[in-house]
């Protein structure tokens, strides 16, 4: 049994001696390196597409709600086409009616959307 043993232990030494000394070429590397470029440039294709899905136009019952919340703010009218207006923005109006927060309509004034009346 301890023979069995030790001859175990001195068999896993002699085969992780042998595969310690694999060596990868230049050429190797460096098709793994333009994969690993080619996977993070996806990734980041992909984070910029998220980021401008708030930028769809809205549909007829979200258009109807956002000019609710443009009438409901006072001292401003809408400066654009109601058909052109975007999520980004429906998301912005329905924030200064929940919270009162004053830049996001300084926010749709600078793009355009708001004007003072």
């Amino acid at each position: 049994m301890i023979k069995g043993f030790l001859e175990k232990l001195l068999n896993s030494k002699q085969q992780t001696v042998s595969t310690e000394k694999q060596y990868i070429s230049e050429d190797q590397v460096q098709a793994i390196v333009d994969q690993r470029l080619k996977e993070h440039a996806s990734t980041l294709q992909q984070t910029t597409t998220s980021t401008e899905e708030e930028e769809h136009l809205l549909t007829a019952k979200q258009i109807d709600y956002a000019l609710s919340l443009v009438h409901k703010i006072d001292d401003f009218i809408l400066a654009i086409d109601p058909a052109k207006l975007t999520v980004k923005d429906l998301n912005r109006l329905i924030a200064y009616n929940r919270y009162k927060n004053k830049g996001t309509v300084v926010n749709l004034v600078k793009k355009g959307v708001l004007r003072k009346k």
